[in-house]
């Protein structure tokens, strides 16, 4: 090994170790194909390494097994549509404002609570796919409402009201 470049070394132990396992394979079972990489499979030429394409191609697909084909899922019975949350159709600022239950003579806590519970149910990303239009439609309504209550709130308190 000593006087040989990196790649030579490898080579070497390489051919070797199929030397080997030729012996080996031979002991066993007799005479019969050696599976892996080969002696000829890399080598050196004049102009550098060289490998055979073929050769390179055939100790993979010596080595590689085709997996066996996923069993087939068992199927299930068609799922029913989820119902539709009725809540999520009612879109008018009418509505929305039944729906957070305002009277006008909440607190600023209250109207953080009930932000906080309306969003909770009617968010958007917890709506199904074709009615997040409306979910959305419902929060900026929602906040409208409540954001215009608070500004009321705070605007009676600078008169004294």
């Amino acid at each position: 090994m000593f006087g040989m470049t990196v790649f030579e070394s490898v080579l070497e132990r390489l051919r070797a170790e199929a030397r080997e396992a030729e012996e080996e394979a031979a002991e066993e079972q007799g005479p019969g194909p050696v599976r892996g990489l080969t002696s000829g499979f890399a080598g050196l030429g004049a102009t550098g390494a060289f490998m055979s394409g073929s050769q390179a191609a055939a100790a993979y697909l010596d080595l590689y097994e085709e997996p066996a084909p996923p069993e087939p899922e068992p199927e299930s019975p068609p799922e029913e549509p989820a119902p539709v949350p009725e809540h999520l159709l009612r879109i008018t600022p009418e509505a929305v404002a039944e729906d957070l239950a305002l009277t006008g003579r909440e607190g600023i806590d209250d109207l953080a609570a009930r932000r906080r519970n309306f969003a909770r149910e009617n968010h958007p990303d917890r709506a199904p796919a074709e009615l997040r239009a409306n979910a959305t439609l419902r929060m900026k309504i929602a906040n409208m409402l409540i954001d215009e209550t608070i500004r009321r709130i705070n605007v009676e308190k600078s008169l004294g009201l």
